[in-house]
Protein backbone atom coordinates (compact mmCIF):
# COMPACT_ATOMS: atom_id res chain seq x y z
CA UNK A 1 0.00 0.00 0.00
CA UNK A 2 3.16 2.39 0.75
CA UNK A 3 3.84 2.75 -2.84
CA UNK A 4 0.93 3.35 -5.25
CA UNK A 5 0.53 2.16 -8.63
CA UNK A 6 0.54 3.55 -11.96
CA UNK A 7 -2.74 5.34 -13.52
CA UNK A 8 -4.39 2.95 -15.17
CA UNK A 9 -8.23 3.02 -17.04
CA UNK A 10 -11.30 0.96 -15.73
CA UNK A 11 -13.45 0.10 -18.50
CA UNK A 12 -17.32 -0.24 -18.39
CA UNK A 13 -17.60 2.52 -15.91
CA UNK A 14 -19.77 5.17 -15.51
CA UNK A 15 -20.48 7.71 -12.95
CA UNK A 16 -21.68 11.34 -12.42
CA UNK A 17 -18.88 13.98 -11.22
CA UNK A 18 -20.42 17.08 -9.82
CA UNK A 19 -18.92 19.96 -10.18
CA UNK A 20 -20.17 23.57 -8.58
CA UNK A 21 -21.78 24.54 -11.64
CA UNK A 22 -22.80 21.27 -13.95
CA UNK A 23 -23.13 17.26 -14.03
CA UNK A 24 -20.70 15.86 -16.44
CA UNK A 25 -21.18 12.15 -17.33
CA UNK A 26 -17.70 9.91 -17.88
CA UNK A 27 -17.72 6.72 -19.36
CA UNK A 28 -13.84 5.58 -18.52
CA UNK A 29 -12.25 6.35 -15.43
CA UNK A 30 -9.19 7.20 -14.50
CA UNK A 31 -7.14 5.65 -11.65
CA UNK A 32 -7.82 8.10 -8.99
CA UNK A 33 -7.25 8.73 -5.08
CA UNK A 34 -10.47 8.08 -3.50
CA UNK A 35 -10.91 9.59 0.34
CA UNK A 36 -14.46 8.63 2.22
CA UNK A 37 -15.31 8.91 6.10
CA UNK A 38 -18.14 7.00 7.58
CA UNK A 39 -19.16 8.33 11.22
CA UNK A 40 -19.26 5.58 14.18
CA UNK A 41 -22.51 6.68 14.79
CA UNK A 42 -25.61 4.33 15.18
CA UNK A 43 -25.75 1.11 13.12
CA UNK A 44 -25.06 0.77 9.71
CA UNK A 45 -28.76 0.14 8.06
CA UNK A 46 -28.86 -1.57 4.57
CA UNK A 47 -28.97 1.39 2.77
CA UNK A 48 -25.62 2.62 4.05
CA UNK A 49 -23.98 -0.46 3.14
CA UNK A 50 -25.72 -0.94 -0.30
CA UNK A 51 -24.90 3.13 -1.18
CA UNK A 52 -21.96 3.31 0.39
CA UNK A 53 -19.90 0.66 1.86
CA UNK A 54 -20.32 -1.83 -0.93
CA UNK A 55 -19.25 1.39 -3.47
CA UNK A 56 -15.85 1.33 -1.70
CA UNK A 57 -15.60 -1.99 -2.11
CA UNK A 58 -16.01 -1.93 -5.81
CA UNK A 59 -13.86 0.80 -6.08
CA UNK A 60 -10.86 -1.12 -3.61
CA UNK A 61 -11.54 -4.39 -5.97
CA UNK A 62 -10.88 -2.13 -9.45
CA UNK A 63 -7.45 -1.59 -7.80
CA UNK A 64 -8.38 2.18 -6.79
CA UNK A 65 -6.21 4.22 -4.35
CA UNK A 66 -8.89 4.02 -1.76
CA UNK A 67 -8.51 5.35 1.80
CA UNK A 68 -11.22 5.46 4.28
CA UNK A 69 -11.47 7.39 7.34
CA UNK A 70 -13.67 6.31 10.70
CA UNK A 71 -14.59 9.98 11.21
CA UNK A 72 -14.88 9.95 15.45
CA UNK A 73 -14.03 13.61 15.46
CA UNK A 74 -17.04 14.35 13.13
CA UNK A 75 -19.19 11.86 15.61
CA UNK A 76 -18.63 14.26 18.47
CA UNK A 77 -20.24 17.85 17.32
CA UNK A 78 -23.80 16.80 18.17
CA UNK A 79 -24.18 16.54 22.08
CA UNK A 80 -24.51 14.64 23.95
CA UNK A 81 -21.19 12.68 23.61
CA UNK A 82 -20.64 9.40 25.36
CA UNK A 83 -16.81 8.44 25.90
CA UNK A 84 -17.85 4.52 26.42
CA UNK A 85 -20.45 4.53 23.78
CA UNK A 86 -18.12 6.22 21.13
CA UNK A 87 -15.18 3.77 22.32
CA UNK A 88 -17.51 0.82 21.82
CA UNK A 89 -18.74 2.51 18.64
CA UNK A 90 -15.40 2.69 17.20
CA UNK A 91 -14.49 -1.03 17.69
CA UNK A 92 -17.96 -1.87 15.99
CA UNK A 93 -17.75 0.16 13.07
CA UNK A 94 -13.93 -1.06 12.27
CA UNK A 95 -15.89 -4.63 12.21
CA UNK A 96 -18.52 -3.92 10.22
CA UNK A 97 -16.28 -2.26 7.54
CA UNK A 98 -13.96 -5.20 7.31
CA UNK A 99 -17.03 -7.96 7.53
CA UNK A 100 -18.67 -6.00 4.28
CA UNK A 101 -15.69 -6.39 2.45
CA UNK A 102 -13.33 -3.65 3.41
CA UNK A 103 -9.52 -5.22 2.64
CA UNK A 104 -6.72 -3.80 5.02
CA UNK A 105 -4.24 -4.89 2.33
CA UNK A 106 -6.02 -3.05 -0.44
CA UNK A 107 -7.99 -0.03 1.58
CA UNK A 108 -6.09 2.14 3.95
CA UNK A 109 -8.52 2.08 7.03
CA UNK A 110 -7.70 4.44 10.02
CA UNK A 111 -9.07 6.06 12.85
CA UNK A 112 -9.62 9.77 12.01
CA UNK A 113 -8.43 11.29 15.10
CA UNK A 114 -5.20 9.07 15.08
CA UNK A 115 -3.67 11.19 12.32
CA UNK A 116 -3.34 14.87 13.75
CA UNK A 117 -2.49 16.61 10.53
CA UNK A 118 -6.29 16.56 10.06
CA UNK A 119 -7.12 18.85 13.05
CA UNK A 120 -3.76 21.24 11.72
CA UNK A 121 -4.84 21.48 8.41
CA UNK A 122 -8.92 22.11 9.32
CA UNK A 123 -7.35 25.34 11.35
CA UNK A 124 -5.54 26.28 8.69
CA UNK A 125 -7.87 26.27 6.17
CA UNK A 126 -10.63 27.64 8.45
CA UNK A 127 -8.41 30.91 8.87
CA UNK A 128 -9.67 31.13 4.99
CA UNK A 129 -13.35 30.24 5.31
CA UNK A 130 -16.00 32.53 6.51
CA UNK A 131 -18.53 32.78 8.70
CA UNK A 132 -21.62 33.14 6.16
CA UNK A 133 -20.08 30.53 3.85
CA UNK A 134 -20.56 27.70 6.51
CA UNK A 135 -23.90 29.04 7.82
CA UNK A 136 -25.63 28.49 5.00
CA UNK A 137 -24.64 24.95 4.24
CA UNK A 138 -28.38 22.96 4.56
CA UNK A 139 -26.70 20.50 6.63
CA UNK A 140 -25.52 22.75 9.66
CA UNK A 141 -29.29 24.62 9.48
CA UNK A 142 -31.29 21.47 9.72
CA UNK A 143 -28.81 19.83 12.28
CA UNK A 144 -28.95 22.92 14.29
CA UNK A 145 -32.64 24.20 14.25
CA UNK A 146 -33.76 22.46 17.05
CA UNK A 147 -30.79 23.36 19.35
CA UNK A 148 -30.95 25.69 22.20
CA UNK A 149 -26.83 26.11 22.30
CA UNK A 150 -25.14 25.27 19.20
CA UNK A 151 -21.59 23.99 19.34
CA UNK A 152 -19.15 25.17 17.64
CA UNK A 153 -17.84 22.02 16.49
CA UNK A 154 -21.32 21.41 14.41
CA UNK A 155 -20.54 25.22 13.12
CA UNK A 156 -17.08 24.35 11.62
CA UNK A 157 -17.05 20.19 10.96
CA UNK A 158 -17.27 21.05 7.04
CA UNK A 159 -13.84 22.92 7.45
CA UNK A 160 -12.34 19.25 9.31
CA UNK A 161 -14.40 17.53 6.53
CA UNK A 162 -12.45 19.72 3.56
CA UNK A 163 -8.90 18.85 5.61
CA UNK A 164 -9.95 15.16 5.49
CA UNK A 165 -9.79 15.05 1.88
CA UNK A 166 -7.21 17.49 1.23
CA UNK A 167 -4.94 15.95 3.89
CA UNK A 168 -4.36 13.35 1.33
CA UNK A 169 -4.76 15.20 -1.53
CA UNK A 170 -7.84 13.05 -3.01
CA UNK A 171 -9.14 13.12 -6.31
CA UNK A 172 -12.50 11.50 -6.11
CA UNK A 173 -15.15 11.59 -3.26
CA UNK A 174 -18.35 9.29 -3.12
CA UNK A 175 -20.83 11.00 -1.38
CA UNK A 176 -24.57 10.90 -1.25
CA UNK A 177 -26.27 13.71 -2.94
CA UNK A 178 -27.18 15.35 0.52
CA UNK A 179 -23.34 15.57 1.15
CA UNK A 180 -22.67 17.58 -2.49
CA UNK A 181 -22.43 20.74 -0.92
CA UNK A 182 -20.25 20.28 1.60
CA UNK A 183 -17.68 18.98 -1.33
CA UNK A 184 -18.35 22.03 -2.74
CA UNK A 185 -16.79 23.74 0.21
CA UNK A 186 -13.84 21.90 0.04
CA UNK A 187 -13.90 22.44 -3.59
CA UNK A 188 -13.86 26.19 -3.22
CA UNK A 189 -11.25 26.07 0.28
CA UNK A 190 -8.96 24.30 -1.90
CA UNK A 191 -9.08 26.96 -4.89
CA UNK A 192 -8.87 29.40 -2.47
CA UNK A 193 -5.72 27.92 -0.72
CA UNK A 194 -4.15 27.55 -3.82
CA UNK A 195 -4.86 31.42 -5.41
CA UNK A 196 -3.07 32.32 -1.71
CA UNK A 197 -0.47 30.22 -1.39
CA UNK A 198 0.52 28.21 -5.12
CA UNK A 199 -0.78 25.51 -5.91
CA UNK A 200 -1.28 22.91 -3.40
CA UNK A 201 -4.37 20.98 -3.79
CA UNK A 202 -6.22 18.69 -6.67
CA UNK A 203 -9.96 20.00 -7.06
CA UNK A 204 -11.97 16.81 -5.58
CA UNK A 205 -14.75 15.83 -7.38
CA UNK A 206 -17.58 14.73 -6.01
CA UNK A 207 -18.38 10.84 -7.32
CA UNK A 208 -22.35 10.38 -6.86
CA UNK A 209 -22.30 6.11 -6.32
CA UNK A 210 -25.06 4.19 -5.20
CA UNK A 211 -27.63 6.26 -5.98
CA UNK A 212 -30.20 3.83 -7.28
CA UNK A 213 -29.92 2.62 -3.72
CA UNK A 214 -31.80 6.05 -2.21
CA UNK A 215 -34.79 4.59 -3.27
CA UNK A 216 -34.72 2.82 -0.11
CA UNK A 217 -37.13 4.22 2.70
CA UNK A 218 -37.97 3.75 6.20
CA UNK A 219 -40.18 0.77 6.74
CA UNK A 220 -42.46 3.03 9.64
CA UNK A 221 -42.35 6.18 6.83
CA UNK A 222 -41.93 5.19 3.06
CA UNK A 223 -42.14 8.62 2.55
CA UNK A 224 -38.28 9.46 3.95
CA UNK A 225 -34.78 7.63 3.71
CA UNK A 226 -34.20 4.84 5.91
CA UNK A 227 -31.99 6.67 8.20
CA UNK A 228 -29.86 5.24 11.32
CA UNK A 229 -30.63 8.91 13.20
CA UNK A 230 -34.32 7.90 12.94
CA UNK A 231 -35.28 7.53 16.69
CA UNK A 232 -37.24 4.45 15.67
CA UNK A 233 -35.59 1.34 15.48
CA UNK A 234 -38.48 -0.50 13.16
CA UNK A 235 -37.82 1.96 10.36
CA UNK A 236 -34.69 0.27 9.35
CA UNK A 237 -32.85 -3.01 8.35
CA UNK A 238 -29.31 -2.54 10.30
CA UNK A 239 -26.68 -5.38 9.15
CA UNK A 240 -26.12 -6.66 12.42
CA UNK A 241 -29.77 -7.18 13.23
CA UNK A 242 -30.45 -10.48 14.49
CA UNK A 243 -32.82 -12.75 12.30
CA UNK A 244 -35.95 -12.30 14.71
CA UNK A 245 -35.67 -8.43 14.57
CA UNK A 246 -35.53 -8.38 10.85
CA UNK A 247 -38.37 -10.39 10.22
CA UNK A 248 -40.35 -8.42 13.12
CA UNK A 249 -39.08 -4.86 11.26
CA UNK A 250 -40.46 -5.77 7.94
CA UNK A 251 -44.00 -7.49 9.63
CA UNK A 252 -44.17 -4.41 10.81
CA UNK A 253 -43.39 -2.53 7.76
CA UNK A 254 -46.42 0.22 7.29
CA UNK A 255 -47.65 -0.52 3.68
CA UNK A 256 -51.76 -0.09 2.38
CA UNK A 257 -55.02 -1.59 2.48
CA UNK A 258 -54.45 -3.79 -0.83
CA UNK A 259 -53.26 -7.30 -0.82
CA UNK A 260 -51.78 -7.26 -4.10
CA UNK A 261 -47.65 -6.92 -4.56
CA UNK A 262 -48.10 -4.61 -6.88
CA UNK A 263 -45.09 -2.09 -7.73
CA UNK A 264 -45.94 1.51 -7.75
CA UNK A 265 -43.54 4.04 -5.62
CA UNK A 266 -46.38 6.99 -5.74
CA UNK A 267 -49.37 5.56 -5.16
CA UNK A 268 -48.03 2.50 -2.73
CA UNK A 269 -44.71 3.71 -1.51
CA UNK A 270 -44.41 0.88 1.26
CA UNK A 271 -45.11 -1.90 -0.97
CA UNK A 272 -42.30 -0.87 -3.80
CA UNK A 273 -39.99 0.19 -0.59
CA UNK A 274 -40.43 -3.82 -0.08
CA UNK A 275 -39.89 -4.64 -3.48
CA UNK A 276 -36.99 -2.59 -3.54
CA UNK A 277 -35.22 -3.95 -0.81
CA UNK A 278 -36.14 -7.27 -2.36
CA UNK A 279 -34.56 -6.63 -5.74
CA UNK A 280 -31.47 -5.17 -4.08
CA UNK A 281 -30.51 -8.53 -1.91
CA UNK A 282 -31.43 -11.09 -4.65
CA UNK A 283 -30.93 -9.50 -7.79
CA UNK A 284 -33.97 -10.31 -9.59
CA UNK A 285 -35.43 -8.17 -11.45
CA UNK A 286 -38.88 -5.94 -9.83
CA UNK A 287 -40.74 -7.47 -12.56
CA UNK A 288 -39.74 -10.78 -12.05
CA UNK A 289 -40.39 -10.19 -8.40
CA UNK A 290 -43.73 -9.37 -9.19
CA UNK A 291 -44.66 -12.18 -11.27
CA UNK A 292 -43.28 -14.64 -8.85
CA UNK A 293 -45.60 -12.95 -5.60
CA UNK A 294 -48.38 -12.59 -8.00
CA UNK A 295 -50.80 -14.87 -5.45
CA UNK A 296 -49.54 -13.98 -2.62
CA UNK A 297 -51.09 -10.80 -0.27
CA UNK A 298 -48.74 -8.61 1.32
CA UNK A 299 -48.50 -10.27 4.31
CA UNK A 300 -46.86 -13.54 3.19
CA UNK A 301 -45.04 -11.50 0.96
CA UNK A 302 -43.34 -9.76 3.91
CA UNK A 303 -41.74 -13.37 5.19
CA UNK A 304 -40.63 -13.91 1.64
CA UNK A 305 -38.61 -10.61 1.69
CA UNK A 306 -37.33 -11.12 5.72
CA UNK A 307 -36.26 -14.14 4.42
CA UNK A 308 -34.27 -13.17 1.98
CA UNK A 309 -32.76 -10.75 3.73
CA UNK A 310 -31.57 -13.22 6.42
CA UNK A 311 -29.79 -14.87 3.98
CA UNK A 312 -28.25 -12.07 2.49
CA UNK A 313 -27.05 -10.74 5.95
CA UNK A 314 -25.72 -13.90 7.19
CA UNK A 315 -22.90 -14.20 5.54
CA UNK A 316 -21.58 -10.49 6.40
CA UNK A 317 -22.95 -10.94 9.79
CA UNK A 318 -20.79 -13.97 10.77
CA UNK A 319 -17.67 -12.28 9.58
CA UNK A 320 -18.38 -9.17 11.78
CA UNK A 321 -18.99 -11.79 14.33
CA UNK A 322 -15.29 -13.28 13.81
CA UNK A 323 -13.82 -9.69 14.05
CA UNK A 324 -15.76 -8.48 17.02
CA UNK A 325 -14.67 -11.45 18.80
CA UNK A 326 -10.89 -10.79 18.33
CA UNK A 327 -10.78 -6.86 19.35
CA UNK A 328 -6.84 -6.66 19.40
CA UNK A 329 -7.14 -7.55 15.49
CA UNK A 330 -8.93 -4.87 14.80
CA UNK A 331 -6.57 -2.41 16.98
CA UNK A 332 -3.66 -3.62 15.01
CA UNK A 333 -5.94 -2.77 11.40
CA UNK A 334 -6.26 0.34 12.61
CA UNK A 335 -2.70 1.13 13.57
CA UNK A 336 -1.79 -0.11 10.41
CA UNK A 337 -3.90 1.99 8.46
CA UNK A 338 -3.16 5.00 10.88
CA UNK A 339 0.91 4.92 9.89
CA UNK A 340 -0.27 4.23 5.56
CA UNK A 341 -2.24 7.42 6.15
CA UNK A 342 -0.11 9.61 8.19
CA UNK A 343 2.29 9.15 5.91
CA UNK A 344 0.55 10.75 3.36
CA UNK A 345 -0.94 13.04 5.28
CA UNK A 346 2.74 14.36 6.39
CA UNK A 347 4.28 14.73 3.25
CA UNK A 348 1.09 17.44 2.09
CA UNK A 349 1.38 19.20 5.81
CA UNK A 350 5.16 19.29 5.33
CA UNK A 351 3.98 21.80 2.25
CA UNK A 352 1.35 23.22 3.94
CA UNK A 353 3.82 24.34 6.32
CA UNK A 354 6.21 25.98 4.30
CA UNK A 355 3.56 27.30 1.76
CA UNK A 356 2.45 29.24 5.09
CA UNK A 357 5.40 30.33 6.51
CA UNK A 358 5.22 27.93 9.37
CA UNK A 359 8.83 26.62 8.81
CA UNK A 360 11.62 28.28 10.05
CA UNK A 361 13.76 28.72 6.55
CA UNK A 362 17.52 28.49 7.27
CA UNK A 363 19.65 29.67 4.28
CA UNK A 364 22.48 26.66 3.07
CA UNK A 365 25.48 28.79 3.93
CA UNK A 366 27.35 28.33 7.07
CA UNK A 367 26.21 29.80 10.12
CA UNK A 368 28.36 31.46 13.02
CA UNK A 369 28.01 29.43 15.89
CA UNK A 370 25.69 31.15 19.12
CA UNK A 371 27.27 31.82 22.65
CA UNK A 372 24.65 31.08 24.82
Amino acid sequence: MKQWLKSKTIPKLCYKYYSTSKVIEVENVVRKRIFSGIQPTGSIHLGNYLGAIAQWVKFQEQGQDVIVSIADLHSMTVPPHDPKELSKNIQEIAATLLGCGIDPRKTILFQQSTVAVHTQLSWCLGCICTMPRLSHLPQYKEKSKDLKDIPLGLFIYPVLQAADVLAYKATHVPVGEDQVQQIQLCQDLARMFNKRFGETFPIPQTVITGSEFARLRSLRDPNKKMSKSDPDPKSRICVTDKPDDIVRNIKKAVTDFTSEVTYDPDKRPGVSNLINIHSFVTNKSVADICREAKNLDTGKYKLVVAEAVVEYLKPIQSKISNYLENPQYLVDVLEEGREKAEEIALKSWIEVEEKLGLKIKVPTKKHMKLNV
